[in-house]
């Protein structure tokens, strides 16, 4: 069997190629090395002329980092430090749903988690030094990415994933205020930051705060793409 296709979303953003700048689809290659790594094939979804069509082409969809969610969306007011793409959280919430009503796999990494939590009528935390007191996840010198560990509910899918507790790094100044009608399954007992969030009704719904795809710890993406293979091989064989 071929390898499962694995949607990732892209930013839209002003590049330079050479000398010329211009609007285009990017992703940090990171995510897509980390999806072929583990056993997929890594297809880009844009965020323009979205529509729910491009779901039949795949065997799973990541949602991926990027701009701060849009406090609309959840009935607050922005916060200075909000940064929004409006058209990619339409975009994205649009694909989001169609692939939870077609318990499609699902992943959501950073900006995916914060937004699966806000699609399951959740709400967020728009600058977590304000509520934190620190800025431990998104540092503002040093290191790109902050460093902590996270503990997992055990029997979850992230425990079943991860054990009982992992290091990972981080970089956001959002975070999971409330996560809807997600359940929580991991934390960062530092400051009990929710950072794991999951559907068990769901095949594969899961969502994480940190960014696997920056390090050599690809399990997560292992567990998604075998969601992934799975949901392949049971569409071949329905009549």
């Amino acid at each position: 069997m071929s390898r499962p296709v694995i949607g990732l979303t892209t930013y839209a953003e002003e590049t330079r190629f050479g000398l010329n700048d211009t609007f285009s689809a990017v992703l940090p290659l990171s995510y897509v090395h980390a999806v072929h790594a583990s056993g997929g094939r890594a297809v880009l979804v844009t965020p323009d002329d979205p529509d729910i069509d491009v779901l039949d082409g795949l065997d799973g969809i990541m949602f991926t980092g990027g701009s701060d969610v849009n406090p609309d969306l959840y009935g607050e007011p922005p916060h200075a430090t909000t940064k929004v793409k409006p058209e990619r959280d339409a975009a994205e919430l649009l694909l989001m749903r169609a692939a939870l009503a077609q318990d499609l796999p699902l992943l959501g990494i950073c900006r995916g988690m914060q937004l699966m939590c806000v699609a399951y009528g959740g709400r967020l935390h728009q600058h977590l030094p304000d509520v934190l007191g620190h800025h431990d996840h998104r540092p503002v010198s040093g290191p790109k990415f902050g460093e902590h560990p996270v503990v997992l509910t055990a029997g979850t899918l992230a425990a079943k994933i991860l054990g009982a507790a992992v290091t990972v790094n981080s970089f956001h100044h959002q975070g999971c205020a409330d996560p809807g009608s997600l359940v929580p399954t991991g934390w960062c007992p530092d400051d009990n930051l929710i950072e794991v969030v999951e559907d068990p009704s769901k095949s594969f719904a899961l969502g994480v705060q940190w960014h696997p795809e920056d390090t050599t710890d690809f399990r997560v993406f292992a567990a998604f793409i075998e969601a992934a293979r799975a949901r392949r091989a049971s569409v071949a064989i329905r009549p």
